[in-house]
């Protein structure tokens, strides 16, 4: 198997315990990071999970990578976010997802998508377009963007998703007040979710990693 048959750059780790498909979590890291961001906490999630941390595909100079271009200063039509540029990257995760579930030994019917606010961002998004591809998301320290939403997904079904999102009440980038719009728009969709906050800027604490760990010993 060639990395090149790829469409993302990504780094492995096998499950500590061997079981013929494995639960697939898939990691997407934020704006201006790598794949070697998220993947520095893998071996703290469950040894069963194979795990694969994803390179977001446009590079931004001097280093690191980003799902979509973000104005900071609201330059493009006012909005803050690339979303055209985002839909794109929604599509090539998706197809990357096709990819993995093909070539490596993991079962297609449990994939969790593990995103930090770019990547968590475009976690929701590949999740409420095409839930029949994922069981789990742990959305960190982003929101729900419905613009970059696949259209008609209200009408999905979404009986086997369920999602755990996390916050930051200090975060300096991405307001808390978006992510307390998370649960009320999951709640109106019928999705089983869970959201906490936490007294930290836009980062993960040690308190919000243990409670993954035991979400997702639970969801998997």
């Amino acid at each position: 198997m060639e990395a090149e048959t790829f469409t993302l750059y990504h780094l492995v780790r096998k499950p500590k315990k061997t079981v013929e498909k494995a639960p697939l979590l898939i990691m997407l890291h934020g704006y201006g990071s790598n794949e070697e961001d998220l993947f520095s906490f893998a071996d703290e999630l469950p040894d069963e999970l194979f795990i694969i941390s994803v390179r977001a595909p446009y590079p931004l100079p001097p280093y690191g990578n980003a799902w979509y271009a973000i104005h900071w200063d609201g330059s493009s039509d006012g909005k803050f976010s690339d979303d055209d540029q985002a839909v794109i990257s929604r599509e090539k995760i998706v197809q990357f997802i096709d990819e993995v579930t093909e070539n490596y030994p993991v079962d297609a019917n449990n994939v969790t998508l593990l995103g930090f606010s770019q990547g968590c961002i475009l976690s929701f998004s590949v999740a409420l377009s095409y839930p029949e591809k994922i069981k789990n998301v742990v959305g960190l320290s982003g929101y729900i963007n419905k613009e970059i939403l696949k259209k008609g997904y209200e009408n999905n079904d979404f009986s086997r998703l369920s999602v755990y999102s996390s916050h930051g009440t200090v975060d300096q980038v991405i307001p808390v007040e978006w992510a307390r719009k998370t649960a009320p728009f999951l709640d109106s969709l019928n999705i089983d979710n869970t959201y906490s906050e936490f007294p930290v800027g836009h980062g993960v604490a040690p308190q919000n990693l243990m409670e993954i760990k035991q979400w997702l010993k639970e969801h998997l």
